[in-house]
């Protein structure tokens, strides 16, 4: 598993769905509950670059997972995260209740608006705003987000490099909507004819 500090047992393995890294782990971490086994580490997202996070973030395979708090700035020592504009709702598959959102993000190396776009991409999942209350109905939820938990101060990033010319398989698919959500920002670079 990298370098991460894990003591998970021989053959098991940290592949959690983005319902689980939404409910399991997220949710337990914005309402200050414990979560067992306590394995995605806390890591402010600006001063590393998406090649040093090896040995800073939980690592299973290509991927790297951490918390952080939200931040508007996404900028690092030699890049900056720009968002791919596009959000998608994470629902519950036992209820279809909207628990998070998962926001795409890719790295590039260099200033804003000037830089250069490499293959790291980061996905941040944050909790919905009605996530916060574990029923399904609004009101159930408005009472428990008048307590002093901020659920919106909380994220999870999944990092890792896309590689295209990589056809091992680690268990690990992109869907159909990653997919699109990744191809959209080289629409920009392609000409069409008028």
């Amino acid at each position: 598993m990298g370098d991460s500090n894990v003591n998970l047992p021989p053959g098991f393995r940290f592949y959690p769905t983005d319902e689980e890294l939404v409910v399991h782990f997220l949710h337990r971490k914005a309402a200050l509950l414990p979560c067992h086994p306590d394995v995605i580490p806390d890591l402010d997202l600006c001063p590393y670059d998406p090649w040093d996070l090896d040995g800073k973030a939980m690592a299973e395979g290509n991927k790297w997972y951490f918390y952080s708090r939200r931040t508007q700035s996404r900028i690092t020592e030699n890049g900056y995260w720009k968002s791919l504009g596009v959000d998608e709702p994470i629902f519950s598959s036992s209820s279809d209740y909207n628990v998070g959102m998962k926001k795409y993000y890719a790295f590039y190396i260099g200033e804003p608006s000037e830089g250069v776009k490499t293959n790291w991409v980061m996905q941040e999942y944050s909790l919905s705003d009605s996530s916060s209350g574990s029923g399904s109905s609004r009101s159930s939820s408005k009472i428990r987000n008048s307590s002093k938990i901020d659920y919106s101060k909380w994220v999870i990033c999944r990092v890792y490099e896309r590689n295209c010319d990589n056809d091992d398989d680690d268990g690990t698919e992109l869907s159909c909507l990653d997919e699109v959500f990744l191809s959209l920002d080289d629409l920009d670079e392609i000409s069409l004819p008028h």
